[in-house]
């Protein structure tokens, strides 16, 4: 063999010696990265930001800031702000009465619910300004016993009580249908023949002489948990 011959050997060896040397880069390359995306997880090496991810903070029945413990009803009531904005009635996670569901009016809104099953019995209004106080007493009377009765003013709720009208309300726990007045703001939750007043009752007295050439919208809101009644 001559020098010709000897140097395409040499030539070719180490061309077969640099292909076998970069093959094997290759698989131990690819065998390191098959070993890592194995070890650390394929979701973490695809997006190295998903673990700074908020988690979404759970959504209370109704809306409500805090959660209700087991066996009790989450509501909340706002009433209507001046003759602006309608009231709305929240129990259980279920919307009762609104302007949306177009089953509110003007003066007292009632809706009236199981309390053990937290089911809807009956919602109505009343209009205390123009209307007759004879079908609010006659509405008040057929309340049952353990009965919930949510309720939300709206514009004028008092123009045409009267006493016996304030002494039913009373008597659902109320502390305030008493002194109830043209334009305040009302909102209360209570039961029939409850023995002690209820907790669940707010009022928002406006001056009749300064807050009526004002006109402010303002609107009150209740929100809570109340005990399921146990059969």
């Amino acid at each position: 063999m001559g020098l010709t011959g000897v140097l395409r050997v040499v030539v070719m060896a180490c061309t077969l010696a640099g292909t076998w040397f970069l093959l094997q880069m290759y698989l131990n390359t690819s065998w390191k990265s098959i070993s890592l995306r194995s070890w650390f997880g394929s979701s973490v090496l695809a997006d190295p930001s998903a673990s700074h991810a908020q988690p979404q903070t759970p959504r209370n029945k109704c809306g409500n800031v805090k959660s209700c413990p087991q066996n009790h009803f989450a509501f909340k009531i706002i009433s209507g702000a001046a003759n602006v904005v309608g009231p709305s009635l929240c129990f259980d996670d279920n919307l009762i009465m609104s302007s949306v569901k177009n089953n509110i009016g003007r003066g007292l809104n009632f809706a009236l619910m199981n309390g053990t099953t937290g089911q809807l019995i009956k919602t109505d209004n009343y209009d205390m300004y123009s209307g007759d106080v004879k079908h609010l007493v006659a509405f008040l009377k057929t309340i049952q016993d353990g009965t919930l009765v949510l309720a939300a003013s709206y514009d004028d709720p008092a123009t045409k009580m009267n006493d016996e009208a304030r002494t039913l309300l009373t008597n659902l726990g109320s502390t305030y249908a008493a002194t109830l007045h043209y334009w305040d703001n009302w909102v209360f939750l209570g039961e029939k023949d409850r023995e002690d007043k209820s907790p669940f009752e707010k009022l928002l007295q406006l001056n009749k002489e300064t807050d009526r050439e004002l006109k402010l919208p303002v609107a009150l809101k209740m929100e809570g948990c109340i005990p399921q009644k146990m059969k």
